[in-house]
């Protein structure tokens, strides 16, 4: 049986094995017993989440097949920031030389916040680390390209161009995946456990997981050159009208400028409307001193735009099969949280694993793994968590409670002084309980998201003691 096509039915194949050198590439087609037996993972998607993970599997002495759509450096305008706890993974990892000078990154002590021509400087708490320990930023294609690289020098690495169109799916275990390589040609590769990290726009996770996927807003991404950041080394976040605008570097000559309009549509780039958008409504909001350079990169031309998406993990669980990264998991990417959840889900499999000789049995290596789903949950959930509710306080509104929540995060110390100072009264009372009530609705629908059991009293979920049977 096949699921997941994108094509449409059955295709004819080439070959019923692929082209392999021990395993690897001689130009031999092997049988599918054969090919199951040389591979032992097969990772969709060579992004930031597979890339690192193929590296780190391939450590731990696993034959691992990857296929990536397209092997070119990636141009994208996200996944530019790694927050300091993403950093540490990384340094778990093995990964933290593809996040340094070679790519000219750039070190983050924190953030600096911008409100009605206000601003305040947020540290991260770094003191019990050494001073190479910061957040990072940096080109998000050169990152990755970094990390494909070092995977490709360990032996037991294939990392092939090719389109993952379909999984391969055999009395209810999937069993590898059909996608056709460089040349066109259709082809099958077959290993015990298959781990999508195929990204945002996976075609997969129907097939692994229940996504209910929203789009909040959009991005819109320019780069202004040759300028300093009022505040270097921190992003900054403006809580502008209608919604946030970002700036941090990702080079030494670098920053990126990131413009959130919510919705699902931006204005015309083609007509000049999303010019005019941003001269006129932006760059009012922009701190003085980046300003200058905001228009001008704005009159350069090079405006691009991406859907921000947010996805709950809803996973259904399946033998020989696994998602990871965005593919998996998604929120909104104000707090530039994404990579840190990633990376902390490769630590987490890793370990896993680890204790397992033999991938073979699928149902008992599925069973097993649902564990996976809940012991990601205490750091998943309050970044995903954090970054929702962040969001939604950030942007502008009308309601009273919620501007008084926007003033909160700018940096007092007590709602509740705040707002019964210097006396309490109904007025002041009533804004109070509209706080509490609007809070409430923005924190409860994500928490639900999440799960409530998972994200507060996991050990009560049964998978949390599994414990591997598969050797």
């Amino acid at each position: 049986m096949i699921i997941s096509s994108t094509l449409g039915g059955k295709k004819q194949f080439k070959a019923s094995g692929v082209e392999k050198s021990n395993g690897y590439g001689n130009g031999e087609f092997l049988p599918e017993m054969e090919e199951e037996k040389s591979t032992d993972v097969l990772i969709v998607g060579a992004g930031v989440a597979g890339a690192a993970l193929a590296y780190t599997l391939a450590k731990e002495g696993r034959r691992v097949h990857v296929i990536e759509r397209d092997l070119s450096e990636p141009d994208r305008i996200v996944g530019e920031l790694l927050q300091p706890g993403g950093y540490l993974k990384l340094i778990e990892l093995g990964l933290e030389d593809c996040a340094n000078e070679s790519i000219d990154a750039q070190k983050v002590f924190g953030y600096a916040l911008y409100k009605d021509g206000k601003d305040t400087t947020l540290s991260y708490p770094l003191e019990k680390y050494s001073s190479d320990v910061a957040g990072r930023s940096f080109h998000n294609g050169r990152f990755i390209q970094r990390m494909r690289e070092k995977a490709i020098t360990l032996s037991n690495v294939k990392l092939e161009q090719g389109s993952v169109t379909t999984l391969i799916e055999e009395k209810g275990i999937v069993k590898g995946v059909i996608y056709k390589n460089k040349a066109g040609e259709e082809m099958r590769t077959y290993a015990p456990l298959t781990i999508v990290c195929d990204g945002c726009f996976s075609n997969l996770r129907k097939s692994l997981s229940a996504p209910k996927v929203e789009s909040p807003s959009c991005f819109v991404g320019l780069i202004l050159e040759n300028c300093e950041l009022p505040h270097a080394n921190h992003g900054h976040v403006i809580l502008g009208d209608p919604s946030p605008i970002l700036f941090y570097p990702i080079s030494s000559t670098e920053v990126r400028c990131l413009v959130d309009v919510p919705g699902t549509k931006v204005p015309s780039v083609a007509n000049g409307e999303m010019a005019n958008y941003l001269k006129t409504i932006v760059a009012p909001q922009v701190p003085p001193q980046l300003h200058n350079a905001f228009m001008v990169a704005v009159e350069k031309g090079n405006i691009r735009s991406m859907q921000n998406r947010s996805m709950a993990a809803n996973p259904v669980p399946t033998p020989g099969a696994l998602l990871l990264g965005d593919s998996f998991n998604m929120r909104h990417p104000l707090t530039g949280g994404g990579m840190t959840v990633a990376l902390s889900d490769i630590v987490l499999l890793r370990d896993l694993l680890r204790p397992l000789r033999d991938l073979n049995d699928a149902p008992a290596l599925c069973n097993y793994l649902e564990s996976f789903y809940t012991l990601r949950k205490p750091v998943s959930s309050t970044i995903n968590t954090l970054a929702g509710a962040l969001y939604k306080v950030f942007c502008a509104s009308p309601d009273p409670a919620r501007q008084e929540m926007r003033e909160a995060c700018f940096g007092y110390l007590s709602l509740g002084g705040r707002l019964m100072f210097p006396f309490p009264s109904p007025k002041r009372i009533w804004l109070g309980a509209r706080l509490i009530l609007s809070a409430s609705g923005i924190i409860f629908p994500i928490i639900k998201g999440e799960g409530v059991r998972q994200m507060f009293f996991p050990a009560t979920v049964p998978a949390y003691y599994r414990s591997p049977s598969v050797y």
